[in-house]
């Protein structure tokens, strides 16, 4: 489980990121001829060689550059690549601390040619107690963002777009201009019973130029860790959304338990389906709220995300998945109430790009008692076993936006609520659970008077006392619930699935909860 302050913690910096020049003071190395083939040539040679961690500038500084200092260190907007052009968005870079002691290398790259972005220390804003001032030269960068255009209706000074930073983890703003979850290159072994999970780095990053007024960046990345190393490209586009078209050669050095591709990485602490008692002001807090999933049989699912009282994975098996994605449905302010903008943060689509075989979609939640840790993953996981020597070619697309980029033209869930079983005002029975799921949309708006829909319910063990379906008394056309109570023994996970129908007619997406009755 990955503490959102530690890894994130210079993405909320306000900004202030014999070599040639390029920009203001902003020194290169010598040029060296550079291409993706190149790229993934070394991905593959340095997969063959034993794993040799970066080499860390000075432990004991980096040590010394704490959150707060780290906080001080803003990189000046004069300095930043691509400052005056060619590029309409310049990139700014974050600098090495505590959290974040792993030097990336960052080089830009023209006409065939790459050279290497040299630190100096002046393109910070670095107060003169700074632990910062006692680093060797040229430690290297942290990470970098991309700034808004410098032609468009935002400050490109003071907003950015996309950020990668700690480990192979990036994320972009959605449509709603807020930051939120984040997606990383590669998951390996994240909560195996066996071994702990590994955390490759994108050790090495090339910007290439881009023509004048285009709307997309090419960043180019090579990651390696001790069990992969891989070579990446992304191309990101900047319109009302961002987009990121990611290509990706991978190379196994070990055998790995869970090879997760396309991961991403989320924050879901407690919503309408699950309050903490007395902990909490606000009525909910999450990045996202569910895992939606489009099969390659055409179904459409929907997964509530929960705060378990234990990790628990989920594995949805599927074969040529058309996406799946951690999504932020409730965008009603008035549901979160604070400050921090949950109602505007971006869901994430994972689209594939070709043909991704058999395996499954898997949904790791671990228990959280506080907003400050990504307590959720969702992954591809390929059906053939991941072993030392192998290589994957990987394409995917990545949709950062405020709603699914493919919605389908069924009704979808909208809430999930629990709570005792039985009839208010009667004596509760023991080992019954109440669920009260709501769907919204144009199929059930356009049931005749006195229609209603048909709940159709399975659950892996357990019985259904009652089921019945009600139109949500709020006057919204569409705005139907299932209610229904499940009787159920024991401690073990009932997996249910339910969704609603006219006949032969679906009118809704399935949904899809695992509940745990000893929680």
């Amino acid at each position: 489980m990955i503490d959102r302050r530690t890894l994130l913690a210079g993405a909320a910096l306000l900004l202030g990121s014999g070599p040639e020049v390029l920009s203001a003071e902003l020194p290169l190395g010598r040029p060296e001829a550079f291409g993706f083939d190149a790229l993934k040539a070394r991905a593959r040679e340095l997969a063959g060689r034993a794993y040799a961690p970066p080499a860390i500038p000075d432990r004991d500084v980096l040590q010394a550059i704490d959150y707060d200092a780290h906080g001080k260190l803003k990189y000046k907007p004069d300095h930043a690549l691509w400052a005056e052009g060619p590029s309409a968005f310049p990139v700014t870079f974050f600098h090495l601390g505590r959290y974040f002691q792993k030097p990336v290398r960052m080089h830009v790259v023209e006409g065939g040619q790459a050279r290497e972005i040299i630190y100096d220390p002046a393109a910070f804003e670095m107060p003169a107690d700074s632990p910062a001032r006692r680093l060797p030269p040229n430690p290297g960068f942290a990470g970098f963002r991309f700034q808004e255009s410098r032609g468009g209706p935002l400050d490109w000074r003071r907003n950015d777009w996309v950020a990668f930073l700690g480990a192979s983890y990036f994320r972009a703003i959605g449509e709603l201009y807020q930051y939120g979850l984040s997606a990383r290159g590669l998951a390996l072994d994240t909560v195996m019973p066996d071994r702990p999970e590994e955390f490759p780095d994108f050790t090495h990053v090339w910007f290439e130029t881009p023509a004048p007024d285009s709307d997309t960046v090419t960043v180019l990345a090579l990651l390696d860790g001790p069990s992969a190393a891989g070579a990446y490209r992304f191309r990101m586009r900047r319109t009302k959304s961002v987009v990121m078209d990611i290509e990706a050669s991978l190379h196994l050095r070990k055998d790995v338990g869970r090879f997760g591709l396309a991961p991403l990485t989320s924050m879901y602490w407690f919503s309408e389906t699950a309050k903490p008692t007395a902990t909490d002001w606000r009525p909910e807090v999450h990045d996202s709220d569910g895992l939606a999933l489009w099969t390659g049989t055409g179904e459409r699912i929907w997964r509530p995300l929960r705060n378990p009282p234990r990790t628990m994975v989920s594995a949805f098996s599927d074969e040529r998945p058309r996406g799946f994605g951690l999504m932020q449905r409730d965008r009603l302010f008035d549901h979160y109430q604070d400050g921090v903008y949950y109602d505007r943060r971006p869901s994430l689509w994972v689209e594939p790009l070709g043909d991704w075989g058999k395996g499954s979609v898997q949904l790791v939640e671990n228990a959280t008692d506080d907003e400050i840790h990504d307590n959720v993953v969702a992954m591809w996981v390929p059906a053939e076993p991941a072993r030392a020597g192998s290589s994957h070619d990987l394409a995917y697309r990545l949709h950062w936006v405020a709603d699914e980029p493919y919605p389908s033209n069924l009704a979808r869930c909208v809430a999930t609520r629990k709570g005792n079983g039985g009839q208010a005002g009667t004596d509760r029975p023991k080992g019954v659970r109440k669920f009260v799921v709501e769907f919204l949309g144009e199929p059930l708006g356009r049931l005749p008077a006195g229609v209603k829909p048909e709940p159709v319910l399975t659950a892996s063990r357990g019985t259904f006392p009652l089921a019945r379906t009600e139109a949500v008394p709020d006057d919204v056309p569409g705005h139907w619930r299932a209610e229904f109570d499940l009787a159920v023994t024991g401690a073990e996970p009932v997996e249910l699935r339910l969704f609603l129908r006219r006949g032969d007619e679906t009118l809704s997406e399935t949904w899809t909860y695992q509940y745990i009755p000893a929680a």
